[in-house]
């Protein structure tokens, strides 16, 4: 039996080697097969397991799957339009990219209504292996110190002297105004929550992409092309229902951003179990309570969506009753939504002692991660594809822009004396 369920699952297998490349990879198990059996056939699952991790071209996959190119074309496009690839459009050429898991495919799935899989019972699986077997979300959100995500602050809640404080990459706002693509899909969590009956009643049509990410999802139907109107119409009705703005943690070109509760998203029920080991980068920002205010009402409490804000005792001898907010700042992620409940002016937004430092770019993001996870030879090395000298060239770039802890541990996982001396070198003249 376990001879047939080698057999069975060994193109998966494969599948879950290649995405383990990855700085954010996989668990194995047999729920995670289930899960991949439903979104790959025996055959593309086979197929992806060859493709590199790394951009590549529709000359590039032909020669490694050894069929003619408008084979490998058609093949391509067929795992772009599922979301499985990612394509981008550029002087008419076209280049695919393998997106992660998460955030990736494994959202992709549920962004949109389809009848071409089982949507109810991926669902189950999903809900199986990421909110009871946990392994998957503690490894993606609590492994290294450069998280996948971070937090946008709430900019209705900001008093004018906190707002001059907000860099434009820290407004939600701003990611929709300056992105050239912008799309709109179903909310991947609360979807799944859906089909298992714990769902809210937040708005599902509110996912939002950007850029070149979105320009794929719209371009294969998996997400609706909206203008920056709606963007900021959607962000305010977000808001108005004291949502979280999570997006991908990066200065420039951001690619995601959802808007989530927190009894649904990942990312906020991961911050809830595992808030201690920072599973989600924060803004700058701290709520500050000022007790003398406080009636302790509770409402910040009830919409905080990490649960960093509590009630205690006021330890009020003449109403031994009265409570007062207590905030965990260890666990908050300074989002603001809070501030919402509160008509007693007893909170307000602080800038933190020390501020968040957020990668440039997605190549920044990946390196660090990658050298965080001793993942940085998968990008680097790939089996399938040679490294351009550009991508060598930002890839160096980021590593010598790194602080001489994170310089070691890449020297390490690269052993390339030829970047050992360009360390030591930009150091010296440093």
């Amino acid at each position: 039996m376990a001879h047939q369920n080698t057999i069975k699952y060994q193109n998966y297998k494969k599948l879950t080697e290649r995405y383990n490349r990855f700085p954010q990879g996989v668990v194995a198990s047999e729920l995670l097969f289930k899960i991949l059996k439903i979104l790959f056939s025996e055959r593309e699952a086979g197929l992806v397991s060859l493709l590199p991790i790394k951009p590549f071209s529709i000359r590039k996959a032909a020669e490694i799957w050894k069929i003619r190119e408008s084979d490998a074309k058609t093949i391509l496009n067929d795992l772009a339009d599922k979301g499985i690839l990612i394509d981008a459009c550029e002087n008419e050429e076209v280049t695919y990219s393998m997106p992660p898991p998460m955030a990736g495919f494994f959202e992709f799935s549920l962004m949109r209504y389809r009848n071409d899989i089982d949507q109810k019972t991926l669902s189950e699986l999903f809900y199986q292996y990421m909110n009871v077997e946990e392994d998957f979300i503690k490894n993606l959100f609590t492994t290294g110190e450069t998280q996948l995500g971070r937090t946008y602050v709430n900019e209705d809640v900001l008093s004018n002297e906190n707002a001059l404080h907000v860099l434009d990459y820290e407004r939600a706002s701003e990611v929709i105004k300056t992105a050239s693509s912008i799309g709109n899909g179903i909310c991947y969590c609360r979807h799944k929550m859906e089909h298992v009956g714990k769902n809210c009643d937040a708005p599902m049509d509110i996912c939002m992409t950007f850029n070149s990410s979105a320009d794929s999802l719209t371009r294969h139907g998996i997400a609706r092309k909206v203008d920056v109107a709606e963007g900021l119409d959607l962000l305010n009705i977000a808001r108005q229902k004291n949502l979280v703005q999570f997006g991908e943690n990066v200065q420039e070109r951001v690619n995601f951003i959802c808007n989530c509760c927190g009894c649904c998203c990942e990312a906020l029920i991961a911050s809830r179990k595992f808030g201690f080991l920072n599973p989600v980068h924060t803004t700058n920002f701290i709520p500050f309570i000022i007790e003398e205010n406080c009636n302790g009402c509770g409402k910040c409490a009830v919409l905080c969506p990490v649960e960093a804000m509590t009630l205690v005792s006021s330890n009020d001898p003449i109403n031994p009753n009265r409570k007062k907010a207590k905030l965990d700042q260890e666990i908050c992620l300074g989002c603001g939504v809070c501030l919402n409940g509160c008509n007693k002016k007893a909170m307000e937004l602080r800038s933190r002692k020390e501020r968040v430092i957020t990668p440039i770019n997605s190549v920044h993001r990946v390196v660090t991660m990658a050298i965080e996870r001793g993942k940085l030879q998968n990008l680097i090395f790939d089996n399938q594809v040679m490294f351009s000298h550009r991508a060598m060239a930002a890839v160096l770039g980021v590593i010598l822009k790194l602080p001489p802890i994170k310089q070691v541990l890449a020297s390490r996982q690269f052993k390339s004396r030829y970047l050992a001396s360009l360390i030591r070198r930009q150091n010296k003249y440093s």
